[in-house]
């Protein structure tokens, strides 16, 4: 069994690296920021539970991911939302729209957004991991719990997809 010391800085060490990437899904996936602040809080909450009862967690980046998504499944259920179109429509960008650029670069952003909702659900989930969250090949795998090489094909093939969808060229 590990020491409390040990386990503490490992779950220090996944807050250091995740804790932004996982509010950014929260936020995604929510469109509401204080809501995604208390459940990215309460994913690691239960997380640190986890590990200080004496449970082995072997990747701890895949199951606070895991947690977060049941959690937001959860909240969803409890909303009684049907619909993710609701999170397009809100969008995730902050910043004012103010020039005629950003605004193009919005409708572009919603297309794409949309276009993304025609993925299979397995595409759909490394894309917004690498593009939405800003997370690395190496940091999905983990996440996901899966091969590099696996997130890296799926990834291609979604972009592949996505592209077909769009009807892009890829010259």
């Amino acid at each position: 069994m590990k020491k409390h010391d040990e386990i503490e800085r490992e779950f220090l060490k996944a807050y250091d690296e995740y804790a932004d990437s996982f509010f950014r899904h929260g936020l995604y996936k929510l469109s509401d920021r204080e809501k995604a602040l208390d459940l990215v809080h309460d994913a690691f909450a239960k997380t640190w539970e986890y590990m200080v009862s004496g449970k082995e967690i072997e990747r701890i980046p895949a199951f606070i991911y895991r947690t977060l998504n049941n959690l937001i499944i959860d909240e969803y259920r409890r909303k009684k939302t049907s619909s993710l179109d609701v999170l397009a429509e809100a969008g995730f960008d902050p910043v004012e729209k103010n020039s005629v650029s950003e605004m193009l670069f919005s409708a572009e952003s919603q297309i794409v957004i949309a276009a993304m909702d025609e993925l299979p659900q397995r595409f759909r989930e490394v894309m917004r991991l690498r593009y939405v969250d800003g997370l690395s090949i190496k940091e999905i795998a983990l996440m996901l719990d899966e091969h590099e090489n696996n997130v890296s094909v799926r990834l291609t093939r979604a972009t592949s997809r996505l592209r077909e969808i769009l009807n892009i060229s890829h010259g």
